[in-house]
């Protein structure tokens, strides 16, 4: 809970400054499924068995999509292909993804403000090393906090609802499904997924 608290202290006090939340850079990840159908709720009546339903499929496909995104939209995202996960090479190869994209997109801003999760790929030694490279200055994330974290608490629930009773059979189909959800979000929507970061942060 101190760290948690300590935190969160720091970001409101860091996100007084000029600038702040225009420069913050935001990077997460979550599993995207093939099959998104939902399980249907059946109405029965009293002393009626409950029809069984099946379990859930822990082998099921799915892709890991890692994303970077600040407050005028997506920078950096990528889908990696099923089975395939991530470690510190494949982490620091997607922040040298990043770097070209923020130069293409704000050449005039180069300070970066990043913001991710304690994930062993994002603290291993090989990241920090890409990271000092880069010149990013890294806010700080308390541990098991998802609540505080912009794509966590403003991006994904709308992706999956986007998702949601669609079934993919090519991998090429599932990521064309997400390009079209972030291609179909609004300026306003990025925005507001950042400017909520101090007040996500403010019931500590």
């Amino acid at each position: 809970m101190q760290a948690r608290a300590t935190a969160c202290q720091s970001l409101l006090l860091t996100s007084q400054k000029k600038e702040f939340l225009a420069d913050l850079v935001t990077g997460d990840e979550i599993w995207v499924l093939y099959n998104n159908d939902t399980q249907r709720a059946d109405w029965i009546s009293r002393g009626e068995e409950p029809p069984v339903q099946p379990k859930a499929n822990l082998h099921e496909k799915k892709c890991l999509l890692f994303c970077f995104w600040e407050a005028k939209g997506m920078l950096y995202y990528e889908l990696l292909p099923q089975r395939r996960t991530v470690n510190a090479t494949t982490y620091s190869n997607q922040l040298a993804s990043l770097a070209l994209a923020l130069r293409e997109k704000r050449p005039r801003r180069p300070a970066v403000y990043l913001l991710h999760d304690n994930a062993r790929p994002h603290v291993a030694k090989a990241t920090q090393a890409t990271l000092q490279e880069l010149i990013y200055d890294t806010v700080p994330h308390p541990p098991y906090s998802p609540d505080i974290a912009p794509s966590d608490y403003h991006l994904f629930r709308p992706l999956k609802i986007f998702l949601k009773e669609k079934r993919f059979a090519k991998y090429e189909d599932l990521k064309m499904a997400v390009f079209d959800f972030f291609d179909s979000t609004s300026a306003a929507f990025w925005k507001k997924g950042i400017d909520d970061l101090p007040m996500a942060h403010s019931f500590d």
